[in-house]
């Protein structure tokens, strides 16, 4: 078989775990899935670290850690204190559609976190960043409109329990709506390269994991009928994408991988405790803290805890945002970056929660002094005595020549059961018991999905890690083309038996 003219669909599941998936494919509720695994390759997919939608999707398309592209969350420093911005591009690094676009494939890019579209060979249709629904070509749009008859869906609003048969219907219309045009476009424009993203996975699951890791037979049908839409949808648009001929291959991966969240560590109120982070005058969110330590109390009895969950709707509602800021204070970062003495604060974080940073506003933080407080930092987390804090340097993780815009140092806390917070939501760093509804019940793992099925793909189980950043090398070393060699991935062609 010539790789030349071997044809790739890549269906991105993000959050997606074989934690969830195996017991749902066992059940019978995910058939296409589990036809997928049956003849062909499954693996887990580490992740990059942040194990983060944006760095983690931004790595996996071309092929270089965050180190190397300097983008570690959501979003960037943005001039002062306390700002940021949106990182809405890996620009000026290649994706692998933008290299295959150049040789001549036709590439297509659906819902893949970006804003805006670009000019390729093929097509885009941004996702997550771009609420204008822009696309490449602009005629795109019409045709897509004309096919649902309505807009291409955009990003799930924010979760609220009340809402929640509502938010869950929504999810599953977007992902049968992206299904849809998925395969609408793989029929109509026959790319030789597909990318198609499912966002939905990952809210659905950070939103209601308690409730997914059930036995299947325990499972809400509201959750289960979303998964079953997902299936669905990725076996329609694998059908519609083998319908343009020739010999292809279905990857299916995620982003990282998902499971329960247990606790919070609040790093920015670990810093204060410290004195590494100082506040002006003394100022410490002292009616913050008292709401904080109400909401706590109010967990230990059943009348007071559903309170407690009205509260905090109230509380995450914009439409009373004076209100709640009246009764409990401002807590996020931004918010309180104004009332921190810059002149004196040694380090923060922000606006990457796994991050911390030396403060740049410090006089007196010369080199010397900054690879001090790097030491300091760093021995005291590890000696944490509630949980267990692992630290990295960006050195340890990264190749990138963008790590010196990296966070001097990195945290992952309890094998990521615990999620790092920026905010001063609550008196203490660790937080066991922590309110789910606030946030959820799931977080991410770095175990990640891949399975691959199709023309030439072997049927076997990984025996060796694979890394998210070795799927572009290892799309461009299937189709017969030459992989950079400034690329941190390596190849698995030869696992799935599709090279020498």
């Amino acid at each position: 078989m010539d790789p030349r003219h071997r044809r790739f669909l890549v269906l991105g599941l993000d959050g997606g775990t074989f934690d969830l998936l195996d017991p749902l494919m066992a059940a019978g509720e995910l058939p296409f899935l589990r036809s997928l695994v049956g003849r062909g390759f499954r693996a887990p997919l580490r992740s990059v670290y942040p194990a983060k939608t944006i760095p983690a999707w931004y790595s996996f398309a071309t092929g270089k850690d965050p180190g190397e592209l300097g983008i570690f969350g959501f979003s960037e420093p943005d001039g002062g204190p306390g700002r940021s911005k949106l990182v809405q591009t890996f620009r000026p690094a290649e994706a692998v559609w933008d290299r295959l676009s150049r040789l001549g494939v036709k590439v297509g890019v659906l819902n893949f976190p970006m804003a805006p579209p670009y000019p390729l060979h093929g097509f885009i249709v941004p996702g997550m960043f771009c609420d204008d629904a822009t696309t490449y070509p602009r005629s795109l749009r019409e045709e897509i409109e004309g096919e649902l008859g309505e807009a291409y869906p955009g990003e799930l609003p924010v979760y609220r329990e009340p809402d929640r048969a509502a938010w869950m219907a929504q999810a599953t219309r977007a992902v049968e709506q992206r299904g849809r045009i998925a395969a609408r476009l793989a029929r109509a424009h026959r790319p030789g390269f597909l990318f198609a993203l499912f966002r939905e996975t990952d809210r659905v699951e950070h939103q209601h994991w308690a409730e997914l890791s059930r036995p299947v037979s325990e499972i809400p049908p509201d959750l289960l009928g979303f998964w079953r839409a997902v299936d669905r949808a990725c076996a329609e648009v694998d059908t519609a994408f083998r319908s343009g001929g020739g010999p292809a291959v279905t990857l299916v991966i995620s982003d990282h991988g998902h499971g329960a969240i247990r606790s919070d560590f609040f790093t920015n109120r670990w810093l204060a405790d410290e004195k590494f982070l100082v506040f002006r005058d003394g100022h410490d969110l002292a009616r913050r803290r008292f709401l904080s330590r109400l909401v706590f109390l109010g967990q230990r009895f059943s009348l007071a805890r559903r309170l407690s969950r009205v509260v905090a709707e109230f509380l995450r509602d914009g439409r009373h945002d004076e209100l709640a800021t009246l009764l409990g204070g401002r807590a996020s970062f931004e918010d309180v970056a104004a009332r921190i003495d810059w002149t004196r604060t040694l380090a923060f974080s922000y606006p990457t929660p796994e991050g911390i940073y030396l403060n740049p506003y410090n006089p007196d933080l010369t080199p010397e002094r900054r690879a001090e407080i790097v030491r300091q930092i760093r021995e005291r987390l590890e000696a944490f005595p509630d949980a267990h804090i692992e630290v990295f340097g960006p050195g340890d993780i990264y190749r990138g020549a963008a790590a010196p815009r990296a966070p001097a140092l990195l945290i992952r806390v309890d094998r990521m059961e615990t999620e790092p917070r920026m905010d001063f939501s609550y008196p203490r760093p660790l937080i066991r018991d922590r309110p789910e509804f606030f946030y959820g019940s799931g977080t991410h793992r770095m175990d990640g999905i891949l399975i691959g099925a199709g023309d030439g793909v072997v049927r076997g189980t990984g025996t060796r890690p694979i890394s998210l950043l070795d799927v572009t090398p290892t799309i461009l070393d299937g189709m017969g083309l030459e992989t950079p060699p400034e690329l941190s991935g390596h190849s698995f062609a030869r696992d799935l038996g599709l090279s020498a």
